[in-house]
C-alpha cells in the first residue's frame, strides 16, 4: 500500500490555512460586534483591527506557505507595495467618517469645501429681509446649549405634526469648515467658519440667511481626524459677541457690527499647548467675566478675563483643561463656574477662581466633551464616551465652606461621546452611544433606548426633542419615560454633522461643514 498522497488532497490541505484564518476573522468580527458593552467607536476601530490582521495573516501565508514559486510570491508582494503606495499618492484623509474617527480618503487633487466658498464682507451690511414682523428682539439663542447653557429651550410650544404642517425652509447657504453652532439675538445668526486659511466670525440676517458682517483672524487649525477649522459656539451678550477660535484665539466683536473690540490670543500669551483636537470650549460670560479653558497641562487650565476690556483677571491650576465649556450654575446654594476637566469635574469661585471642590472621574487619556449637567439643586450628572459611561455626584458645603463631592451611583446607561444631556421631571434625554435615551435620575436605570442618530446632537424643548443626526436629517421626538416616539422627520442637511442645532423662538438653524439652513418650525397656536 503506497503512502503516497495525491496532488489533489495536497492542495486542498494547502489551502486549509486561508479557510482557517478567514474563519477566525469572521469570529473576530462577530465576537467583537456582540460587545454591546463596548462603545460604538471603540468597536469600529476593533473591527477594523480585526480585518486589518486578517488581511496581513493571509498575505503571511501566501508568501511563506502557499507552495507558489518564488516569482509568484515576489509578485503578490510587489502588487500589494504597488497598490499600497498609489492608495497613499492619490488620496489624503479628509476627517473621519463619522464619530468612529475612521478616516474618510478623498481623491488627494479634489478641493476642500471651503476653497470652493466666496469671500464674505467684512464691513457691515444693511439688513434687507423684513418678511417676518420684529425678529430681532423676540427671539433668542445666546449662546451653547441655549440660554441657560443646559440643553433646553422652553416656551417655544412646537406643533408635534410635521405632516400636516411641515417645517418651512427659509435659507440655505453654503459655510466654511468647523463645527460651531449658531447663536441668534438681534435678528442675527452668527457662527464661527474656516475659508482657506482665514478662521471667521460670520453675522448673518436671521430669517434671510444674507451675509451682515465677517471678522477674520489669519489662522487655521489643522487636524486629520476632526478635520480642520474652529469648533467653539461663540457667546452672545448684551452688543458683545464673543468667540473663542481653535488656534486659541479670544475675541470680542460688536455685535452690530463685527468690529474688533479686544483680542486675546489665550495660548499664545500664557505659553500653553493646543489640545489635540483643537479649542472646543466655548467662551462663558458671567457676571462680567469671560472664562474659557486652557492646555494640556494644570497650569492655567481654567481662565478668567474682563468682558469690557480683555484684562486678564485668574486663572486655575487644578486641572489640565479638556473640550467641555464652562458653565454658571448654583451648587448646593453656592454660585459657581462648573468645569469638566481632564481629570476631574470642579466647582471654582467666580471671583477668584479658586476650587470650591473636585470630583476625579473618567479618565484623562479621553477627551471629555460633554457638558456636566445640574439635575437638582446640589447633584451634577457627568457622562462621556470611550467606555467612561456616566454618574450622579452630589456637592455638599461644611459650615466652614469646604466643599465635598460623593458619587451616588455609576453606570453605563448613558455614554454621551459628543452629545449633550437634558433633564425634565427627573429623567435624562440624550444621545447613548448614538440612541435616544431617557435614564431615570434618581437610579441611573434606563428606561428606554431607540432610533439611530450617531454622533449626533439634541435639545430638549419643552416636551419635545430635537436630534440633529450625524448624517444630516433632523428629527423631533416626545421626552417621555415610558416610550421612545418620533414624531417627524426632517432631511435637513447630507453629509457629515455635528455641530449642535440653534432653536430661537420657531427657528431653528442648523449646520455641518459645508452648509447652513434656517427653518421656520410649526407652532401651536392658542
Amino acid at each position: 500500500m503506497s503512502d503516497a498522497v495525491s496532488p489533489k488532497a495536497t492542495s486542498r490541505r494547502r489551502w486549509l490555512g486561508p479557510v482557517v484564518l478567514l474563519g477566525l476573522t469572521v469570529l473576530a468580527l462577530g465576537l467583537i460586534q456582540s460587545r454591546q458593552d463596548l462603545d460604538w467607536n471603540l468597536r469600529a476601530w476593533f473591527l477594523a483591527l480585526a480585518v486589518g490582521l486578517g488581511v496581513v495573516a493571509q498575505l503571511f501565508w501566501l508568501v511563506l506557505f502557499s507552495g507558489w514559486r518564488w516569482w509568484q510570491r515576489a509578485l503578490l508582494l510587489v502588487g500589494f507595495a504597488v497598490a499600497v503606495g498609489g492608495f497613499r499618492l492619490l488620496t489624503r484623509v479628509e476627517g473621519t467618517v463619522s464619530g468612529t474617527g475612521l478616516p474618510r480618503f478623498v481623491w488627494r487633487w479634489s478641493p476642500t469645501a471651503d476653497e470652493r466658498l466666496a469671500v464674505l464682507p467684512t464691513e457691515p451690511a444693511a439688513r434687507t429681509n423684513t418678511t417676518i414682523a420684529s425678529p430681532e428682539t423676540r427671539f433668542r439663542f445666546p449662546q451653547f446649549l441655549g440660554p441657560d447653557r443646559d440643553g433646553q429651550v422652553t416656551g417655544a410650544k412646537l406643533a408635534r405634526d410635521w405632516k400636516s404642517q411641515p417645517p418651512k425652509e427659509l435659507w440655505r447657504r453654503p459655510v466654511g469648515l468647523g463645527w460651531s453652532g449658531f447663536v441668534v439675538a438681534d435678528g442675527l445668526a452668527i457662527t464661527q467658519e474656516q475659508r482657506g486659511e482665514d478662521e471667521l466670525v460670520t453675522a448673518r440676517t436671521l430669517t434671510g440667511g444674507e451675509p451682515v458682517w465677517a471678522h477674520t483672524n489669519r489662522t487655521r487649525f489643522r487636524e486629520w481626524q476632526g478635520g480642520d477649522g474652529p469648533r467653539a459656539t461663540p457667546t452672545i451678550s448684551g452688543n458683545r459677541v464673543y468667540a473663542f477660535g481653535a488656534t486659541g484665539i479670544l475675541d470680542c466683536l460688536d455685535l452690530a457690527t463685527g468690529r474688533s473690540v479686544w483680542s486675546v490670543d489665550v495660548l499664545a500669551t500664557n505659553r500653553l499647548d493646543n489640545l489635540t483636537w483643537g479649542k472646543s470650549a466655548s467662551p462663558l460670560v458671567a457676571d462680567g467675566r469671560v472664562i474659557v479653558s486652557g492646555g494640556t497641562t494644570s497650569v492655567r487650565g481654567t481662565l478668567a478675563y474682563a468682558a469690557d476690556t480683555g484684562a486678564f483677571l485668574w486663572s486655575d491650576n487644578g486641572d489640565a483643561a479638556t473640550y467641555a465649556s464652562p458653565a454658571a450654575v448654583t451648587l448646593a446654594g453656592r454660585p459657581q463656574i462648573l468645569v469638566n476637566g481632564a481629570r476631574a469635574v470642579a466647582g471654582l469661585d467666580p471671583a477668584t477662581g479658586k476650587r470650591l471642590w473636585e470630583f476625579a472621574w473618567g479618565n484623562e487619556k479621553w477627551p471629555k466633551c460633554s457638558q456636566p449637567l445640574v439635575v437638582s439643586s446640589n447633584r451634577v450628572f457627568l457622562s462621556a464616551g470611550y467606555s467612561m459611561g456616566c454618574l450622579l455626584i452630589e456637592v455638599q458645603f461644611s459650615a466652614d465652606g469646604t466643599g465635598t463631592a460623593t458619587e451616588l451611583w455609576r453606570g453605563r446607561s448613558m455614554k454621551t461621546q459628543f452629545n449633550n444631556v437634558a433633564v425634565r421631571d427627573g429623567h435624562l434625554y440624550g444621545l447613548d452611544d448614538g440612541f435616544l435615551a431617557c435614564v431615570e435620575v434618581a437610579s441611573g436605570k434606563r428606561l428606554w433606548k431607540d432610533g439611530r442618530y450617531g454622533s449626533g446632537q439634541s435639545l430638549l424643548v419643552d416636551d419635545l426633542v430635537l436630534i440633529q443626526a450625524e448624517t444630516g436629517f433632523v428629527s423631533l421626538a416626545e421626552a417621555r419615560p415610558d416610550g421612545f416616539a418620533e414624531l417627524g422627520r426632517l432631511e435637513a442637511l447630507s453629509s457629515k454633522t455635528w455641530n449642535n442645532p440653534a432653536l430661537a423662538g420657531p427657528y431653528l438653524i442648523t449646520r455641518n461643514d459645508q452648509e447652513a439652513v434656517c427653518y421656520l418650525l410649526p407652532v401651536v397656536t392658542e
